[in-house]
């Protein structure tokens, strides 16, 4: 071959790996690069043996069944999976319903900035995100309602995140990062004008726990906005298929047991709480909010590849293609849940704490 002939080859690989890699990019072009993966609070070398550790609680179920266990096993999760949510997701970790004419980030704020009107608060009240991630629904909100956004998170490294992000969006004089368990949140009684979670409440063992934390900090007369994850009326715990897409789902997103639908209100009442409006968001004639998953399957197969590629070459840490394995997987579990209707991430309640009501301890 002569030197033209290795230099145009060379010149076309070139210029097909750049377009594989920046031009394609991950699936959401505001995430973190590639190249920056890592095992959150995890040293590069211990990501592997993490991952295996979270694995080893679904050995143990009754462990991911107690509000001791909880923690420590969400707190790994999340600095396993942190990273590779924000480089191929973006910075809201949740779904939302498609909307025609909008873009995914779009559909997500609209979503997001629903949750806060729903709670029907003033410029300058200091409402609660519980369970905030790197705070992505928390900016949209305070830039939409211009509140003072309270997070929390257990997991460490997303308050960094969190609190990085805030800044570079000159929202951090409206959102304040606090690492902690929402379950023991470390917040005065009677403390906040609203609160909302999205997506988040799932990860607790006990739904009826961190309502009554919600029930707590919240002032009398206050609104409380929950999306939860839930199987719906159409799911069959007689039916395999159907235990086998909840479970792929539990597994794959920390989960220690998804709630039905309707378990949700009376958590809620249990605690103290009024019951303003539950309906699913996911129902008719909301769009499928699955549809993203399946555009993305094609990312998710080049970004796979992408980190196979880094991990070989120690850019990545070696069990982040395990984690990035689990969670290709756990989209066609999601998928899969979406399409026969038996799983809903967006079960919408909306509570108010009773004005004449004590502060639940």
């Amino acid at each position: 071959m002569d030197s033209l002939s290795l230099f145009c080859t060379g010149a076309l690989l070139a210029g097909g790996l750049y377009w594989f890699v920046c031009v394609l990019g991950p699936a959401e072009q505001k995430g973190k690069r590639a190249v920056d993966l890592s095992g959150g609070s995890i040293s590069a070398e211990k990501v592997r043996d993490n991952y295996k550790q979270y694995w080893s609680f679904f050995r143990r179920p009754k462990e991911i069944e107690t509000a001791e266990k909880v923690p420590d096993f969400v707190d790994t999760f999340y600095n396993l999976v942190t990273d590779i949510y924000e480089w191929g997701w973006g910075q809201s970790f949740h779904f939302s319903p498609s909307i025609p004419g909008k873009s995914h980030r779009d559909a997500t704020r609209l979503h997001e900035e629903m949750a806060v009107d729903l709670i029907d608060v003033k410029p300058g009240d200091r409402i609660l995100d519980v369970g905030c991630g790197v705070g992505g629904p928390m900016r949209a909100i305070a830039a939409h309602s211009r509140a003072k956004v309270v997070g929390i998170t257990i997991n460490d490294y997303q308050v960094n995140r969190a609190r990085m992000h805030n800044k570079k969006a000159g929202l951090d004089s409206l959102c304040e990062v606090v690492c902690g368990n929402f379950l023991e949140m470390p917040f005065q009684d009677n403390s906040f004008d609203g609160a909302y979670s999205i997506e988040a409440t799932c990860h607790a063992p006990k739904l009826e726990d961190v309502y009554a934390e919600v029930f707590r900090v919240l002032k009398p007369g206050s609104l409380y906005v929950s999306y939860e994850w839930v199987t719906t009326e159409k799911y069959r715990a007689d039916n395999p298929e159907h235990v086998e897409v909840i479970q792929g789902i539990e597994r794959g997103d920390a989960l220690p047991g998804l709630r039905s639908y309707s378990d949700i209100a009376e958590a809620a009442k249990k605690v103290g709480f009024e019951v303003v409006k539950e309906k699913d968001l996911a129902k008719p004639p909301s769009l499928p909010w699955w549809t993203r998953l399946k555009m993305g399957r094609i990312a998710y197969w080049r970004n796979h590849i992408l980190v196979i590629v880094l991990a070989a070459i120690g850019i990545a840490p070696k069990g982040t293609v395990d984690v990035h394995d689990m969670l290709f997987k756990t989209a066609d579990y999601l998928t899969r849940g979406g399409d026969s209707g038996i799983f809903s991430p967006m079960h919408m309640i909306l509570l108010r704490k009773p004005k004449e009501a004590p502060s639940k301890s």
